[in-house]
């Protein structure tokens, strides 16, 4: 089938759990399972499934069957062996990255990445005796330079958060695939499956913020993961089963739910992205747009090569006048709402170097092209027409 079907119809559960067990009523809508633990058949069975949590269902934390099934769409739209659900887009990339990294490790990671997962790695990992070296992962030769002996962890964000750069994924997979033991994992958030498919290209795990695209609706905090199914297993147990970063059964029903419209989503952001870019480009008072639709983007190329369908809905801008111009903008916006998040469908707006990438040193966020008058953009499906006409009224105070 294809994705717009496939997220309609892919692995939905409408009441049977196994083949012994005889629903009451076949519901249109999956049951939620709003349970933390199951009744087990008998003494064998207990032991077993205690043993084998991926096999059937025991404890919550382990697994639910509305977490099973969200896996299941999940793996078959990222093209997986297999995928696990937790309970936000960090529980996903910590949850991954752990699976990887040991203390004496070394980590390779892009130098625009989201504050929050350069926090794991600069400030938490390194505590636990990883070392790590940061690269402009858009430039293949760089990754490949700063592979070291002792390295297990490409790590790559792409698109990446603010900046909207393109790293190659299948390029960057041909060199990790040059050395034993190194694991790639790629954060595909800005993208979703819909618009990209890392594990195609070469990558071994990838991660999503579920809170963003595929929820669309700002309900849920939830993230995914999706790869092998040794990976995932690994990822499972003892990982998810030591952190306990557990999505929720009612979490996974909603999340599931606003993944039945990603596709027709997907196609207004990106249309209404397109449209938003190319007028912010043209502005007097914009100094530079990051879209990776736009030919002025540095890594539009790769984009265009990699990415199907669109070139999704998120950008930054740097407004002319500094931190100055940026507050009078952000204040009187009136469609546009000021939040941190992303991905919804309305849209929002963020001040990426004092929010979502504060932890970064002023030094940092400038050699990333992250600057003060720097905005992010989360572009929704709403008119397109009043999404520039509320820009055009807040860059006029300026």
């Amino acid at each position: 089938m294809k994705i717009n079907t496939d997220l309609l119809h892919a692995y939905q559960l409408h009441a049977r759990l196994s083949g012994s067990y005889e629903p009451q009523a076949m519901a249109h809508i999956s049951p939620i399972y709003q349970t933390t633990t199951y009744v087990l058949e008998d003494f064998d069975t207990a032991v077993y499934l205690n043993q084998h949590v991926d096999e059937g269902f025991v404890y919550t934390r382990f697994g639910s069957p509305n977490c099973d099934e969200l896996e299941k769409k999940i793996a078959h739209l990222e093209h997986a062996e297999a995928a696990l659900a937790v309970a936000s887009g960090l529980g996903a990339i910590s949850t991954a990255v752990m699976s990887v990294v040991k203390a004496g490790d070394h980590v390779v990671f892009g130098d625009v990445i989201y504050g929050c997962s350069y926090a794991l790695f600069a400030k938490v990992l390194t505590q636990l005796g990883v070392t790590y070296t940061r690269v402009d992962t858009t430039n293949v030769q760089e990754v490949a330079d700063a592979i070291k002996p002792n390295t297990s962890l490409v790590y790559v964000e792409t698109p990446a958060n603010p900046t909207l750069k393109i790293s190659d994924i299948a390029a960057i997979s041909e060199v990790v695939n040059q050395h034993e033991g190194i694991t790639m994992i790629v954060d595909s958030t800005f993208a979703s499956p819909y618009l990209q498919n890392p594990l195609d290209l070469g990558a071994d795990l990838v991660v999503h913020s579920a809170t963003k695209y595929l929820c669309g609706h700002g309900t849920v905090t939830a993230g995914v993961i999706a790869g092998s199914k040794a990976r995932i297993d690994r990822c499972r147990m003892p990982y998810l089963q030591c952190f306990g970063a557990v999505l929720d059964p009612f979490a996974a029903w909603l999340l599931m739910q606003g993944m039945k419209t990603l596709g027709v989503r997907m196609e207004r952001h990106c249309s209404n992205a397109m449209k938003v870019a190319q007028y912010l480009e043209k502005h007097p008072k914009v100094d530079k747009v990051y879209y990776p639709g736009l030919e002025s983007h540095p890594t539009h190329e790769i984009a265009k090569k990699q990415m199907h369908g669109g070139y999704g809905g998120m950008m930054s801008v740097d407004i002319k006048g500094g931190m100055d111009a940026v507050r009078t903008v952000m204040n009187n916006m009136k469609v546009f709402s000021l939040a941190t998040s992303l991905g919804n469908v309305d849209s929002l707006i963020q001040h990426s170097p004092s929010m979502s990438h504060f932890d970064m040193t002023p030094e940092e966020r400038h050699a990333a092209s992250i600057f003060d008058g720097q905005v992010r953009l989360s572009i929704g499906i709403e008119d397109v027409d009043d999404l520039i006409a509320d820009l055009e009224q807040a860059l006029a105070l300026i």
